[in-house]
């Protein structure tokens, strides 16, 4: 995932220079304004936790890779960027107003930071306060949100998604296929056909009754989710 191209000179420039209401041409890593943004996002991510190091730079450089030329303009905006934490919501609105057109690309922008924020083996509830912050500000989904952060920091087996074995983002159609095709495997009505003894009916019916209450939660969440008129 290497957006940084030609960026010798970011650190002179300011995000809100170049504002468009469309994506601007050519990599991401050439846009000044979208160098600045992320390495002020992911400056302030490490100073999220209440520490910020030589290590965190380190990570941020392995997702986002500036190249050699501009990697010492890259680490002073670095440095102050993340002396607070203050300020990061402009830079995420400023990126997403830029970006818009492209919501795959700040998908990738919030992965990278996920990536970050777990370089120090722990995410921790501040950092996910921050990323979860960031993921509204881009205009991206609770559930493409919950997508990513189960990627990289998985789900649990409770979870409802996991149970039906979609993933989070998934239309309803697709929802509503795998609970009907899930429910149909693991009907007890099938046990029973195939005369296995009763304790393979509990547990058929007690799967049975879990992806019925994963499919509730599911769709209780999304209904939830929608805005009233």
């Amino acid at each position: 995932m290497s957006f940084w191209r030609n960026i010798a000179s970011l650190a002179a420039k300011r995000v809100d220079e170049a504002e468009c209401s469309t994506c601007p041409p050519g990599l991401p890593g050439e846009d000044p304004a979208f160098s600045t943004a992320v390495t002020a996002l992911g400056a302030k991510l490490a100073k999220a936790d209440g520490r910020a190091d030589a290590d965190e730079f380190a990570a941020f450089a392995g997702v986002f890779q500036p190249d050699q030329a501009s990697e010492r303009n890259v680490h002073r905006l670095y440095d102050l960027a993340r002396q607070t934490t203050r300020g990061y919501e402009s830079y995420a609105k400023q990126l997403a107003k830029r970006y818009r057109a492209c919501p795959q690309l700040l998908e990738d922008v919030l992965d990278g930071l996920f990536h970050i924020a777990g370089s120090d083996g722990a995410v921790t509830h501040d950092e996910l306060t921050y990323l979860e912050r960031v993921g509204a500000l881009f205009g991206l989904s609770p559930l493409t949100y919950r997508r990513i952060k189960a990627t990289h920091l998985g789900a649990g087996p409770n979870d409802p998604y996991v149970i039906l074995d979609v993933p989070p983002d998934a239309p309803d159609e697709v929802v509503r296929s795998a609970w009907k095709s899930a429910l149909s495997v693991a009907h007890p009505d099938r046990a029973r056909a195939r005369g296995l003894p009763s304790e393979f009916i509990e547990v058929a019916e007690a799967k049975s009754a879990s992806i019925n209450a994963a499919f509730d939660t599911v769709m209780r969440e999304r209904k939830a989710m929608v805005p009233a008129e």
